[in-house]
Formats: structure tokens, C-alpha cells, sequence
């Protein structure tokens, strides 16, 4: 089956199955990974180290987000191209990019490595703490320049139909990870930076095996010789600040929670919040292995015309999104607890822990309503609306509830991410509802 083919003409509901399936096992078995990397620093390492990863996994995140405004701003357009049969311009993209993404990721590598110290004293860190965040921080720097086009090439696998391939190498990068971190933490005792360099090694392997497949020249996209211009590198960042926002601004938001986590309850609070974003970032996983499956096929459709599939495949979107969210939540507000004891050693701490935790449950009854409008925009070339959502998700409501839930304290800081992810709903419903009138105005007047 060509790529045509099964984004063209496959039944929508089919086409999901096909295309999302394999994306949502794909980051399950991702963020499984991330989980057995908490559980086995919480556990092995200890709870100082588990605050740590807290203090530290959010700038290793933000030395992923320039390589993911690359990676995702030029999935879009290399998709409508290939869905208007234009394959010359997909192909110099691609290229384009796949260099863009190994300079910046040179580039992010060497700046995080130099400022690992001052970022661990800015969040107000010191001693052990503050050592071991810097040494987390300074190993996925130095495999940065490879690291950062693991994410990019399983979109670009994606989009070439390899959806089976894509997920084999992500199920293999997690596998591997969790062997090589209890060979590194459990056997040679190398701590947090046995945790660090496990999963720096297995995002290594990976892109090289992903790198190969392309290099043989057999896949839809081919490497060419690039031909850079301003209006391409526009049209990616383009269509990539919104993640890119989102990403920068998140992580920003989370060093400014431990700060004021650090201030409030010390290491204790911060590796109460560490286990609910551990827990967290499984519903985003799933949530973003489905719906960044599924912008190829909206991309070929938006840009065959085929506008009424377009809307039919995001309804899909839309409906297994919430099943999963709604799902998620009923689990951590009635089992907090079992969840809780898989990141804590120190198990005094699993009283806040559980009350955290169900309070954080909320987050995902509405969670899904703006990750899958904001892709839906994404897919569309719509940058102003997806930004909207970005920053509003990320940065504004966040911040501005930080001020008026200050008098709850804690619990104030807890619930934040509940009530942002509320009034992101609102926003994407109200910013959905009006494209969506559009679209099909335009549908009838094509007929």
C-alpha cells in the first residue's frame, strides 16, 4: 500500500487504527522508560538524586526543543507536499532540516554543558543536590548533537508510511534504555549518571539505525543536495515555534515550580512533584504518540483538498484522546498510592505524594481537548492558533494561577496544572469551533 493510498483513500476510522496504533505503543513503551529511569533513581539511587532528575530533566528537555521546532515545523510542510505529488521540494526539506537539526543540536549540546552549573544554583540547589542535577545535565549534553534527531526521524519515518519501523525503534531505544540503566545504576553503581548515560546511549543506536534506513535512499524521502533559503527556514520555524513554545515555556514554568517547591517544602516537595509528572508525562506520551501520528494523513488530506476527511480523522483524534485522558485520571485519583511507592524510597513522603496525585488527576479530564486541538492546528499550517494555545498552556494561565492559587500554598501548586488545563479547553473549543466553520464553508463551495 503506497502512502497515497493509505492517507487518500483508507477509511478514516481505519486509517487511525493503522496510523495511531502503532504511534501510541510507540510512546507507551517511551514513557515507560521514562518511568523505569525515575523508579530506578528513586529507588536505587535515592531521594536526593530522584529530586535531582526533577531539578535537572526540565533543561534537558529544552535542549531538545530547538531540534523539535525543526523536526516538527518541517513535518507539515514536507506532508502537504507529498500529498500534492511536489516530492523535489519534500526532499530538499528534509534535508535541510536534518542538517539544521545536527548544528543546532552542536550548538544547544555545548551551551548546556557550560551552564549546567549555573542553572542548578539559579533553582537554588547546592551540594549534593546541585552536583548531581549538573553531572544528569552535562551527559545528555555531550550526546547532544546526535540525540536531538531521535524525534525528528520517527516523524520522518512516519511520514514515508514506516509506521511499524518507527515503532520497532522506539520500542528498541526503550528496551534498551532500561537494560543498559540497570546494568549502569545496579551493577557498576554509576548513580545518576548511569541513569543519564543509559538513555543517552540507547537515543544514540536508535538514530543510527534510523539515519541507515534513509541513507539507503529506498524510503519515500531522500537526502539531496541542499538548498537552503529564507523562505524555507520561515516556513519551518513557522510552523514549529508553537512546539517550540510550548516546550521552552513549559520547561521554564517547571524550573519556576521548583524554585518555589525548593522554597515551600524543600527536596521533599520537589520529588512529590517529580512522581506526578513522571506519572503525567505517560497520558502526554500516549496523548502525543497518537495525535503526532496521525498530522501526516491530516497533512496529505489538507493538502489533496480532501477537507471533510481532514475533519473526519481529527473526530477520531478527538474521541480516543478523551477515552485515554478520562482514563488515566480515574486510575491516579484511585490508586495514587501503588503509583507513588514505584519513585520513593523514603516512604514518609507518600502521604503528600497521594494527595498530590489525586489532585493532579483532574489535569487529564481536560488535558486532551487542548493537545489535540493544537495538533489538529499544527497540521493545518494554522501557526497563529497553535501558538495561541501554546503559550496559554504553557506559560500565561500557568503563571498568572501561580499568583492567584498563592494562598492555597502547596495545594495551590498542585492544582495549577488542573485549572491551566480548564481554561486551555475553553480557548481550543472557542479557536476549533470557528476553523471548523470555515473548513466546511469551504468544502461546499469546492462542491
Amino acid at each position: 500500500m503506497t502512502n497515497q493510498t493509505l492517507y487518500l483513500q483508507t477509511k478514516p476510522s481505519r486509517l487511525f487504527l493503522k496510523a495511531a496504533l502503532p504511534g501510541a505503543i510507540s510512546m507507551l513503551v517511551s514513557s515507560l522508560y521514562t518511568i523505569f529511569d525515575s523508579m530506578f533513581v528513586g529507588r536505587f539511587v535515592g531521594t536526593t538524586a530522584f529530586a535531582a532528575l526533577g531539578l535537572a530533566f526540565p533543561l534537558v528537555i529544552i535542549n531538545f526543543a530547538l531540534a523539535d521546532l525543526i523536526g516538527i515545523g518541517v513535518s507539515v510542510p514536507i506532508s502537504i507536499f507529498l500529498g500534492r505529488k511536489e516530492d523535489k521540494k519534500a526532499n530538499n526539506y528534509f534535508t535541510c532540516a536534518t542538517l539544521m537539526i545536527i548544528i543546532t543540536g552542536l550548538l544547544m549540546g555545548a551551551l548546556l554543558y557550560l551552564s549546567a552549573s549555573f542553572f542548578m544554583k539559579l533553582m537554588g540547589a547546592e551540594g549534593e543536590l546541585a552536583s548531581l542535577g549538573m553531572h544528569y545535565i552535562r551527559v545528555y549534553a555531550l550526546f547532544s548533537p546526535v540525540t536531538t534527531m531521535t524525534f525528528a526521524l520517527d516523524n520522518f519515518l512516519r511520514i514515508c508510511g514506516k509506521l511499524k519501523t518507527s515503532m520497532v525503534l522506539n520500542i528498541g531505544m526503550s528496551v534498551g534504555t532500561v537494560l543498559l540503566e540497570l546494568l549502569f545504576i545496579l551493577v557498576f553503581n554509576w548513580g545518576i549518571i548511569g541513569a543519564a548515560l543509559g538513555a543517552t546511549i540507547a537515543m544514540f543506536l536508535s538514530t543510527a539505525v534510523g539515519l541507515a534506513f534513509f541513507i539507503k535512499g529506498k524510503l519515500q524521502l531522500k537526502f539531496v543536495k541542499p538548498m537552503f533559503s529564507l523562505a524555507l527556514i520561515a516556513q519551518i520555524f513557522k510552523n514549529g515555534v508553537p512546539a517550540f513554545l510550548t516546550n521552552v515555556a513549559g520547561r521554564v514554568f517547571s524550573i519556576i515550580m521548583n524554585i518555589l517547591l525548593l522554597s515551600m517544602g524543600g527536596e521533599a516537595a520537589v520529588a512529590v512533584y517529580g512522581v506526578t509528572m513522571t506519572a503525567g508525562g505517560v497520558v502526554e506520551q500516549l496523548l502525543y504518540g497518537i495525535l503526532d501520528s496521525m498530522q501526516p494523513a491530516i497533512g496529505y488530506n489538507y493538502g489533496a483538498g480532501q477537507k471533510k476527511r481532514v475533519l473526519a480523522i481529527e473526530k477520531c483524534c478527538l474521541s480516543v484522546g478523551a477515552s485515554v485522558s478520562v482514563l488515566f485520571a480515574v486510575v491516579f485519583f484511585l490508586f495514587p498510592t501503588p503509583i507513588a511507592v514505584l519513585f520513593l524510597e523514603d516512604i514518609s513522603l507518600l502521604p503528600l505524594a497521594t494527595h498530590a496525585l489525586r489532585i493532579s488527576a483532574f489535569t487529564y479530564l481536560f488535558r486532551w481537548i487542548g493537545h489535540a486541538i493544537q495538533s489538529f492546528f499544527m497540521a493545518l499550517e494554522r501557526p497563529l492558533p497553535s501558538m495561541s494555545l501554546s503559550l496559554a498552556s504553557a506559560f500565561v494561565f500557568p503563571l498568572l494561577l501561580l499568583a492567584v492559587l498563592s494562598p492555597l500554598k502547596l495545594n495551590g501548586l498542585w492544582l495549577n496544572y488542573a485549572v491551566t488545563a480548564f481554561l486551555t479547553a475553553i480557548l481550543a473549543v472557542v479557536l476549533i469551533l470557528k476553523l471548523k466553520k470555515n473548513l466546511f464553508l469551504q468544502s461546499k463551495t469546492e462542491e
